[in-house]
C-alpha cells in the first residue's frame, strides 16, 4: 500500500504539504477532505487521524497529523535534497525555531484575515466589525515585521541561502489573507522579493496549481449553504477560535 495523502486545499497546511511532496516527485494517492461538509469529522477519517483535521497521511499502517510533523517525515523519509531540512544542525534549528514560533503568530493571523475577511461573512451573513478586523490586521502586521527583522533578517532564505521547509509553510500561510483580497507584504519590497524567489524554487506552475482554490475563494463561498447545521456548527466553532 502506497503513501496516501488526505488534503484539502483551501487550507495552507494542507498545500505546505502537497506542494513539498510533489516538489520532490514523493508519489501518493490525493484523499480529498471534504470540510465544507464535515468529512473531516466521520468516523472513517477519524481512523486515520483521531484529531479530525487535515493535513494526515497514511503511509502503510502507519498515519500521522500535523502538518510540520508530516513535512519532516517526509523530507526524512524520502531522503529530499539537503536544504529542506539540512542535516547541519545549527541551520536545522534555524527552521525549526520558525516552524515552532508561526503557529500562534503568522498562521493564527493570516487565517484570522481570511476568516474575517471572508468566510465568516459566508457563513453567518454579516461583515466583522471594524474594530476587531482593525485588531486582526494590526496583530499579522506586528508578526509580519518580526517575521522580516527577526527569522529573514538580510538573508535569502530563513535558513540561509536556499529554500526550506521554513520558508514553505511561511509562504502558504501569507498567501492566506490574499485569497481575501488582503496583500499583507504590500508595501515591504524585501518580503515581496523573498516571495517570489521561494514561488520561483517550488516552481511557479506548481505553487499556482496549489493556490488555485483558495485564490478564487468564491468558489468555496458560493457553495456554501448557511442553513446547514453542519456549516452552523462550523461557524460558530471558528468565531470562538477567530475572536
Amino acid at each position: 500500500m502506497g503513501l496516501e495523502l488526505y488534503l484539502n486545499l483551501h487550507s495552507q497546511p494542507c498545500r505546505a504539504v502537497y506542494i513539498f511532496a510533489k516538489k520532490n516527485n514523493i508519489a501518493f494517492e490525493f484523499k480529498f477532505i471534504d470540510l465544507s461538509t464535515g468529512q473531516q469529522l466521520s468516523e472513517e477519517f477519524g481512523k486515520v487521524n483521531a484529531l479530525q483535521l487535515v493535513p494526515a497521511i497514511k503511509d502503510g499502517d502507519f498515519t500521522l497529523g500535523e502538518s510540520v510533523a508530516i513535512l519532516k517525515y517526509l523530507a526524512c523519509k524520502y531522503q529530499v535534497p539537503d536544504h529542506w531540512y539540512p542535516a547541519d544542525l545549527q541551520k536545522r534549528a534555524r527552521v525549526d525555531e520558525y516552524l515552532a514560533w508561526q503557529h500562534t503568530t503568522i498562521r493564527y493571523q493570516g487565517s484570522r484575515i481570511f476568516m474575517f475577511r471572508s468566510l465568516l461573512p459566508a457563513l453567518t451573513g454579516q461583515p466583522i466589525p471594524k474594530d476587531r478586523m482593525d485588531e486582526a490586521l494590526e496583530d499579522l502586521r506586528k508578526s509580519i515585521q518580526i517575521f522580516e527583522d527577526k527569522f529573514l533578517q538580510d538573508k535569502l532564505y530563513i535558513a540561509g541561502e536556499k529554500v526550506s521547509l521554513a520558508d514553505l509553510v511561511a509562504l502558504v500561510e501569507l498567501m492566506q489573507p490574499l485569497g481575501s483580497g488582503f496583500d499583507p507584504l504590500e508595501g515591504r519590497p524585501k518580503l515581496i522579493e523573498w516571495r517570489e524567489r521561494v514561488k520561483g524554487d517550488v516552481g511557479k506552475e506548481l505553487f499556482n496549481e496549489a493556490h488555485e482554490k483558495v485564490m478564487k475563494n468564491t468558489d468555496l463561498t458560493n457553495a456554501l449553504d448557511r442553513n446547514s447545521p453542519t456549516l452552523q456548527q462550523l461557524a460558530q466553532k471558528l468565531q470562538k477560535k477567530y475572536k
